[in-house]
């Protein structure tokens, strides 16, 4: 018998075992891909088969291997511009999610298709030639023990110092972190003089020389700084920045690092950033009486422009968190532009910032839109282009928040117009403006009565009395007699500093027909726009400052020392 049928494959006498199984693997394998076409088709989706496609390592490489697996994803082209997956099932949610997670990531078009299980295994084998990336320990890795075990010895910033004399050089860059960590500084300054190295902390807005270290030791110091951040030890006469992350049982902490040379050696600032700082609520910003009622009602507006306003370091970012974490839920999209992306927020795609690349707040913004966002946060309007962009999408139903650096919130409508933004735009954009400030808090355990001298008080009388009656917070005359204010010396609860934390101060301008007729008239004036803003209500950064020192948050000096 020469030959014998069997489903329409031809057997002869002369195929070999090897062969009978290769002829029933093409069978198998076409099979697979007419199965995996056909689906396609019936689903409106694209196909491809992977036999014999170039794939690339650096391109199968943008999803990791565990994540490909599980999903049965593959990227299989990447170039830069453009990016191609392939996956079994292209309608699973987990998948969906993962590549417009990637094309925010890289900003690249993407397209996907459905495979067949042939071809995703073929895709697949090719994480086997990506080279295996083992974790470097090069101990100077700062853990949590370490932390502890030294910021246990530590109780105000005047032990710093003794403490530093008593331990190692390795020991010292950790002493110090968890020296600023306990005393909740935002930055460490250790800066190279002629005849000492300063360390200094940044706590609550104020520097603080905490020790003097021998110069003998910079070298290892600066070097050990390097290591833990990855930059170039050899490097001493330019700039660097750089980072490292400390995970402690309940938070993580990302470190900062800039370098600049300077005349003794090099400066270094450290900056930390806690992740748990993202958790503020929209509530504990400060924000009182029908300031608050005001712009919890504006931020629900499904449309328009809310604009923080104030100099570098008055909290304008820490805002926008807040009113994030206040609007973030499942059903609401929210993409923010940043730079830097200061600290990472659950549920919210953000977007960094890459001059480098010609990626601008502007083009950046742009992208944004397509992604059919309800809220944009921008994290600072610099241009008109930036500027109008934004405006243009408070126009067509996106609710857009952003920062501008002006002194006041009614600064913020100039500084708009002189960027060049129509007024007849710009009138019916913008929702609400937040003028801030941050000031101190008093230690709650340390604090005491102060007496205010006859100057101060008349200065103070003459702030406080002119609250508007519209306003909830206008004082009685009983309550103007009878004012106190405090002060605070420091105890060991505040570390000696008798503060502990910030607050803000603000005023909140809300647009009105009053305040829109000024902006379409062209002749625009801050003064103008405060006075009619405090008329209907608005209560001023002074006022609503005083009214914190008035009830023990904070003191008098502080509030005049952001305010005027």
């Amino acid at each position: 018998m020469d030959t014998n049928s069997t489903g329409g494959l031809q057997i002869t006498d002369n195929d070999t075992a090897d062969k009978l199984q290769k002829k029933f693997q093409d069978i198998h394998d076409e099979n697979f891909e007419e199965i995996a076409e056909s689906r396609a088709a019936s689903l409106g989706a694209p196909y491809v088969n992977l036999d014999g496609f170039p794939i690339a390592t650096d391109a199968i490489a943008v999803i990791p291997e565990e994540q490909a697996e599980a999903l049965k994803i593959v990227c299989f082209l990447y170039t830069g511009s453009e990016i191609r997956f392939g996956a079994i099932n292209p309608a699973n949610p987990q998948v969906l999610a993962l590549i417009n997670s990637l094309k925010e990531k890289l900003h690249a078009e993407s397209e996907i298709y459905l495979i067949s299980e042939k071809s995703f295994e073929i895709a697949f084998k090719i994480y086997e030639k990506i080279p295996k990336i083992r974790e470097i320990i090069r101990g100077v890795k700062i853990t949590a023990d370490d932390i502890n075990k030294f910021s246990e010895k530590i109780s105000s910033l005047n032990e710093l110092q003794s403490a530093l004399d008593n331990i190692s050089v390795t020991d010292i860059i950790t002493f110090i972190i968890a020296g600023g960590l306990k005393t909740n500084s935002s930055d460490i300054h250790i800066e190279a003089e002629e005849k000492d190295i300063k360390v200094r902390f940044r706590v609550d807005g104020i520097l603080h020389t905490v020790a003097s270290l021998k110069p003998e030791g910079w070298e290892k110091l600066i070097s050990r700084i390097k290591l833990l951040a990855e930059l170039k030890i050899n490097i001493n006469d330019k700039p660097q920045d750089g980072r490292f992350t400390i995970f402690l049982p309940e938070d993580k902490i990302e470190v900062r690092v800039s370098t600049i040379p300077t005349s003794y050696g090099e400066s270094v600032v450290l900056r930390l950033l806690r992740s748990s700082a993202t958790g503020l609520n929209f509530e504990d910003l400060g924000i009182r009486g029908k300031s608050f009622v005001d712009i919890a009602h504006e931020i629900k507006r499904p449309n328009g422009m809310i604009i923080a306003t104030g100099p570098t370091g008055s909290g304008k970012t820490t805002t926008l968190y807040a009113i994030l974490n206040k609007l973030n839920d499942s059903e609401t999209k929210i993409i923010s532009l940043e730079d830097p992306i200061e600290y990472k927020l659950d549920g919210i795609n953000q977007s960094q910032i890459d001059y480098s690349k010609d990626y601008t707040f502007a083009k950046g913004l742009r992208s944004i839109l397509r992604q059919d966002p309800d809220i944009v946060m921008v994290g600072e309007i610099r241009d008109l282009e930036t500027a109008e962009i934004a405006v243009n999408a408070a126009l067509t139903g996106h609710l857009v928040i952003s920062t501008i650096h002006t002194n006041s919130a009614a600064g913020a409508i100039p500084r708009f117009m002189a960027m060049g933004v129509k007024p007849f735009l710009l009138s019916p954009a913008l929702n609400a403006i937040i003028g801030q400030r941050l000031v101190r808090k008093l230690c709650p355990e340390c604090k005491t009565e102060q007496a205010i001298d006859n100057d101060t008080m008349t200065k103070i009388l003459n702030i406080l009395s002119t609250i508007p009656a519209e306003s909830a917070s206008r004082l009685t005359q009983e309550e103007l007699t009878n004012l106190k204010f405090y002060h605070s010396k420091g105890c060991p609860a505040c570390h000696g500093l008798g503060f502990k934390g910030r607050i803000g101060i603000y005023e909140i301008l809300i647009m009105s027909p009053e305040i829109e007729k000024i902006i379409l008239s062209g002749k625009v004036s801050e003064h103008d726009i405060e006075e009619v803003a405090v008329s209907e209500g608005m209560l001023t950064m002074a006022q609503d400052g005083l009214l914190k020192a008035k009830d023990g948050i904070t003191t008098v000096e502080e509030v005049f020392k952001v305010v005027e």
